[in-house]
């Protein structure tokens, strides 16, 4: 498994096997082909400045399919008892971006990302898209290098803790589930801003109300995002006060104000 196309330049330098060595330690494989975590570990960025490739992004593609199969097949046998919407939900926990990124760090890819100098400069090694696609990558670069089962057994290690929790609730659902007990309503999002701009973390801007009385607002790179983290603020708002008529900015704030009910913040849906 270790004809890549072009996928590496002929001409290409070397990977430097000392870092090579110690980002297989750090992931608990060793890499038949160093030229796989030198790819990985490229964001686009600096591939555009040295070779004019596009860096980690076909790996990522790969990685990000292999990385689903692998935690749905984990999960699927773990849970025979699960339905459909609780394996989904406890997948797209284990997988979202922010627990991806958080994954990156501990095994310390930052300090080993090469990015290209306007991204250096604004501190790329730290965004979490670039640090969940980087580890989205490297599980490309384990599965082409050593196929399935060293990747399972990477993606087992590194998930161990969820993957052995309940199922995840996702935040939508609690709010539905609450609004539904509460005032037999169903809450509806709308999407209240838009910059119009792609891979801005903060493109739009959606709230979620009931009867027209708005319970939560959230901002997110996709409208999901924007709608999972209104429906937090309003699990917070709900569990501070349950009257439609408070003000939002009073009850919205999940931070200052104390949550009688857990709110899932890693339970995002896909980003």
């Amino acid at each position: 498994m270790t004809d890549h196309g072009d996928e590496f330049s002929a001409d290409s330098d070397p990977y430097e096997e000392g870092a090579a060595a110690d980002v297989g330690r750090a992931v608990g494989y060793v890499f038949r082909d160093p030229h796989l975590i030198e790819t990985a570990l490229s964001h686009s960025s600096f591939a555009h400045e040295t070779d004019g490739s596009r860096g980690n992004e076909r790996l990522e593609f790969l990685g990000d399919a292999v990385l689903d199969l692998a935690v749905a097949d984990i999960l699927f046998r773990a849970h025979p008892d699960w339905a459909e919407g609780e394996l989904t939900r406890t997948r797209a926990g284990l997988v979202n971006q922010r627990a991806l990124a958080t994954r990156a760090r501990a095994l310390g890819l930052n300090q080993w990302l090469k990015l290209g100098r306007t991204e250096r400069r604004s501190g790329g090694s730290e965004k979490n898209s670039i640090l969940a696609n980087c580890f989205e990558a490297l599980v490309g670069a384990i599965f082409l290098d050593g196929g399935l089962e060293p990747t399972m057994q990477f993606v087992q290690r590194e998930f161990a803790e969820g993957l052995s929790k309940g199922a995840v609730r996702d935040a939508k659902t609690l709010f539905q589930e609450w609004a539904h007990a509460r005032f037999a309503k169903t809450p509806g999002y709308e999407t209240v801003a838009d910059s119009g701009t792609d891979n801005d973390d903060e493109r739009f801007t959606s709230e979620v109300s009931i009867d027209a009385q708005t319970w939560g607002r959230g901002v997110g790179r996709t409208k999901r995002a924007a709608e999972r983290k209104a429906a937090i603020e309003a699990l917070a708002r709900r569990s501070n006060s349950e009257t439609p008529g408070d003000s939002l900015d009073k009850a919205s704030d999940p931070v200052s104000h104390p949550v009688s009910h857990p709110v899932p913040q890693n339970a995002d849906e896909p980003e």
